[in-house]
């Protein structure tokens, strides 16, 4: 049992000077307050209905997201949509949700009603302002859960966002899993940057300090990607041991950070920092303890790990306080098989990152996507993934539900699997990811577009990194690759575009054997993102089928 005076969540505000302040709640005022607003919903014959959470960052949104699972409402998180880019795909997870109410405070309202009025799709949602709920009634109040307990709406990095139906089974068996890999306590403490929308940042950073019983530190992913430099100065304030994030963020704070803000950083108490949501690179956490470990950062404190959306969160991961694994591989000879190699042998390795093996009793195999037939050890296939954390499907949407969820081997009929469109290998029973299913395939050999934008990126100092989008597209004749990468504003007019191109081309022909046919340079923040940070390829892709592209230079090649 949790005593009700503890601090539950603290959400620290930055001002432009970088002035805090902390906005607190307790585990018996959490209680309070989401019980007023569950009463609310249930007087307005809520159960079973959608509810999109509409708030910034902060306090309130968890209010709103516990009375949801009270009330046996639907909670659908959603990214305040600020922009018309944000509008557009918020539009169509409404569309699809179908909710009947829209919870939100006062001043989002003033922001976001007028757009939402001149839609006729939103003309019957009720919107629920809570900044003035009062508790009068309280007295009828019943707790009536529903057994879905929300909606995860998929980030739309790949596709149009799909609702994942997420079960409290689901959740209570990956918080689980969670907490027994993660080793929390009562007396854990956690510094979250991540957006509360996604996964990562609902489940690991706002739900599992919940089932933990412990205190989290939260704060805005705007806060973070203007200053990263605020992420490592709360952990080292509130002593915290948990924190982490996809491996961009490392890398923001490698790039980011300067020696002078290092100094007074202590990073000695962070012993997990888990490293997750898109392909772990093995060279950016070498990167990150050279450049911390004078802050007291620890080597054996990084905890790759693998999940999704459709899995609830966590899939695969190590072993708590263990140095985390890298092997290198060969797979240029044999496309479909890595092999392992000596590091320093002839021929051209790739480093892989482990990702530990999966969460008991959940299982992990991988499959021949063409023939959905299981390959062995050292075979690269589709990820598929199965046990108590799968979702039950995608909302409203029986035909996805039935291809990703329900899949079974052609052989032995085993099944069914959980299709994740994830390329990955076992190697001695542990996962090493490598790309997605749709990447790209030239004469026969798979190109993962990660590893082809880490060269790339890296090529020339006017480009920016984690900034660009490799793909291909039919041409008349043959398979187009394309790589649309940003350039910095400082050296907007001062660079040549055919030097930068050169760069990249060659750099890509001599380490990948791949020919770029068309690199496009487009502005600086114009390349299209998920709320979470990750690179949307097939919006990169259509804006460029349609010309839509903020180019700056381009060079058909």
């Amino acid at each position: 049992d949790v005593d009700g005076d503890k601090t539950a969540y603290i959400f620290l505000e930055h001002s432009i000077n970088d002035d805090l302040s902390e906005h607190k709640i307790t585990y018996k005022q959490l209680e309070k307050k989401a019980c007023i607003l569950s009463f609310f919903l249930q007087q307005h014959e809520g159960y079973g209905e959608r509810a999109i959470l509409l708030y910034p960052p902060g306090i309130d949104y968890i209010v709103a997201f516990f009375a949801c699972l009270r009330a046996g409402v639907l909670a659908v998180p959603s990214y305040p949509p600020y922009s018309k880019k944000v509008f557009s795909q918020f539009s169509s997870i409404v569309k699809d949700a179908r909710p009947k109410f829209i919870i939100t405070n006062k001043l989002m309202v003033g922001i976001l009603k007028s757009q939402f009025d001149k839609d006729i799709g939103f003309s019957n949602i009720i919107w629920v302002t809570t900044d003035d709920l009062n508790d009068e009634e309280l007295y009828n109040f019943k707790t009536t859960p529903n057994k879905i307990a929300f909606l995860q709406y998929t980030s739309g990095s790949t596709s149009q966002p799909k609702g994942v139906m997420i079960t409290h089974d689901n959740l209570l068996h990956n918080l689980f899993a969670i907490h027994q890999s993660f080793q929390h306590d009562s007396e854990s403490t956690g510094v979250i940057w991540l957006p509360p929308y996604h996964d990562m940042g609902l489940i690991g950073g706002i739900l599992q300090p919940l089932y933990a019983g412990f205190t989290v530190v939260l704060m805005s992913p705007l806060d973070f990607l203007k200053k990263p430099i605020r992420w490592l100065r709360a952990i080292t304030s509130y002593r915290a041991n948990t924190s982490g994030g996809p491996n961009f963020a490392y890398e923001l704070c490698i790039r980011k950070i300067t020696r002078e803000q290092k100094q007074g950083l202590d990073l000695s108490s962070w012993d997990l920092a888990f490293n997750g949501a898109e392909v772990v690179q093995a060279s950016t956490m070498d990167r990150f303890i050279n450049e911390f470990g004078d802050c007291g950062f620890k080597p054996e404190a990084f905890y790759p790990c693998y999940g999704l959306a459709e899995s609830t969160l966590i899939v695969t991961a190590g072993k708590k306080g263990k140095p985390f694994k890298t092997i290198f591989f060969d797979h240029q000879s044999t496309p479909s098989k890595v092999e392992p190699k000596d590091a320093y042998g002839s021929g051209l390795h790739k480093k892989y990152v482990s990702c530990g093996t999966s969460m008991y009793p959940g299982e992990v195999i991988i499959v021949d996507p063409d023939s959905n037939r299981k390959m062995d050890e050292e075979f690269i296939g589709e990820i598929w993934v199965r046990g108590p954390s799968v979702a039950s499907g995608y909302w409203n949407n029986k035909e996805e539900t039935e291809r990703v969820f329900n899949a079974h081997l052609a052989d032995t009929g085993e099944g069914p699997y959980l299709k994740t469109s994830d390329m990955g290998f076992t190697y001695n029973g542990e996962l090493f990811v490598v790309g997605r299913i749709n990447d790209i395939i030239v004469r026969g050999k798979n190109y993962y577009p990660y590893d082809v934008e880490k060269i790339a990126e890296s090529c020339h100092p006017a480009l920016r990194i984690g900034c660009n989008a490799l793909f291909s597209v039919n041409d008349i004749n043959d398979v187009k690759i394309v790589l649309v990468q940003e350039i910095r504003y400082s050296h907007d007019g001062d660079i040549k575009p055919e030097d930068i191109i050169d760069s990249i081309r060659n750099s890509v022909a001599l380490s990948q054997q791949l020919h770029i046919n068309d690199i496009v340079l487009i502005k600086q923040n114009t390349i299209p993102k998920t709320t979470s940070g990750k690179i949307r390829r097939n919006e990169c892709r259509k804006q460029y089928i349609n010309n839509e592209l903020n180019i700056a230079f381009e060079n058909p090649g």
